[in-house]
């Protein structure tokens, strides 16, 4: 795998994301740690199964953040 254009030396090793509705109650808190994607860009990536507090349905959730700029060969 290529080495990304660029690193961010400040990122954290992972995020903690929280998810909540309109009316501000949590559905869930997930990990994102810090990832190196196949096409060289870094970033952050999380996919979780989430269950609606309410109705109890289930939701699959993917997260990514991508490092703008850290694409090799742009």
């Amino acid at each position: 795998m290529p080495e990304p254009a660029k690193r961010d030396a400040k990122a954290p090793r992972f995020l903690e994301i929280t998810i909540k509705d309109s009316e501000g109650k949590v559905w869930a808190t997930t990990i994102a740690p810090a990832k190196d994607f196949s096409t060289g860009s870094v970033g952050y990536y999380s996919s979780e199964k989430i269950t609606n507090p309410e109705s109890a349905e289930r939701y699959q959730c993917s997260l990514s953040f991508t490092l703008i700029g850290s694409k090799p060969g742009k």
